[in-house]
């Protein structure tokens, strides 16, 4: 499939933005400036991207506890996600959300999701809304592998083949639910073949070929665009990084297989075949990489340079109203 000369700029900028994201969080969050602990999603930047080129902003996707790429995908601000992390008052949630509760309706972002499986449902309603009223609109589900074996996630796909509805399943399978090897917990080899049972294609991706999920993904949109309703999609991925900031993987997986995994980085695959096939000039990706760097530390900047929430906000953003020593009953 060709990609117009502007997407292969937005779909390297991404993917490159994600990796400098995530790295520098790595960093900021072991030297104490971010809230909470950090799910970085390194490795995986080809799903988000090669699915979310094909979205508007008037489209809709959940995320999971590892959803700063999917935010970063959907057009999400990273000094705004920066700050939010970091438990400022400039955040996309004014700091009470954090790392695993960022969202941006303005960009079609539900929300990443600190429960597992927990946004899939969100995605479902979505589409069940766009499908009501009409909207040529669809919603993306991503999850985890570990996931994949939640109730709501099969529950979620049933209805959704039943009424047809406008939506994708991402399953983004980087092979480990913390430390539970996916072969472990996962009867079958591929997760894609469940999607048999709910009478829906299912599509094994290499989520580490951004131009492999590009592909398989505007079949998936087309079909749900179209009415034809929803596809799963498994993309085989892997996290460089551990569970979150303070996970030893070594503990649970050998040097060897992080290594033959590097091997299949989507950023510099990316890079050759953009100089190989002179889809690119090695002058734009170096301008691209520049220009994200300085984005990226602007990110941080904007973060430590911003407030920390009032202690008046502890009262609003709620569903009950509690006596405020501040001001009083709300």
């Amino acid at each position: 499939m060709q990609i117009p000369k502007e997407k292969l700029h937005w779909i390297y900028e991404t993917m490159y933005r994600i990796r400098r994201f995530e790295e520098r969080l790595l960093e900021e969050t072991l030297k104490g400036n971010a809230m909470g602990v950090a799910h970085t999603s390194d490795g995986e930047e080809a799903g988000p991207t090669g699915i979310c080129a094909h979205l508007t902003d008037q489209d809709w996707i959940a995320s999971t506890h590892r959803g700063h790429g999917h935010c970063i995908a959907k057009g999400v601000e990273t000094k705004r996600m920066m700050a939010e992390i970091f438990g400022r008052y400039t955040g996309m949630c004014k700091g009470k959300g954090g790392s695993m509760h960022i969202a941006d309706f303005s960009k079609g972002m539900l929300g990443a999701n600190g429960i597992v499986g927990a946004s899939v449902p969100l995605a479902v309603g979505a589409a069940l809304s766009a499908q009501y009223f009409g909207r040529d609109t669809v919603g993306v589900a991503f999850f985890g592998d570990g996931a994949s074996n939640q109730g709501v996630v099969h529950e979620s796909m049933n209805l959704a083949a039943i009424w047809r509805l406008p939506v994708i399943f991402a399953c983004e399978n980087n092979h480990y639910a913390e430390s539970t090897p996916v072969e472990y917990a996962v009867a079958v080899a591929d997760i894609a073949d469940r999607a048999s049972g709910y009478g829906i294609p299912g599509v094994v991706v290499d989520g580490m070929d951004v131009f492999a999920v590009y592909e398989a993904a505007a079949e998936a949109i087309r079909r749900a665009r179209a009415g034809e309703g929803p596809t799963l999609l498994e993309l085989k991925t892997y996290r460089y990084h551990g569970h979150y900031h303070a996970d030893e993987p070594h503990k649970y997986r050998l040097p060897e297989e992080e290594e033959l995994w590097r091997k299949r980085d989507p950023i510099p695959n990316f890079e050759r075949r953009a100089l190989q096939q002179k889809l690119m000039s090695a002058e734009e990706l170096e301008s691209t990489r520049i220009r994200i760097e300085k984005e990226i530390e602007d990110a941080v900047k904007f973060a430590l340079e911003s407030p920390l929430p009032p202690v008046d906000e502890l009262y609003t953003d709620v569903y009950v109203n509690y006596p405020n020593p501040v001001q009083g009953v709300r």
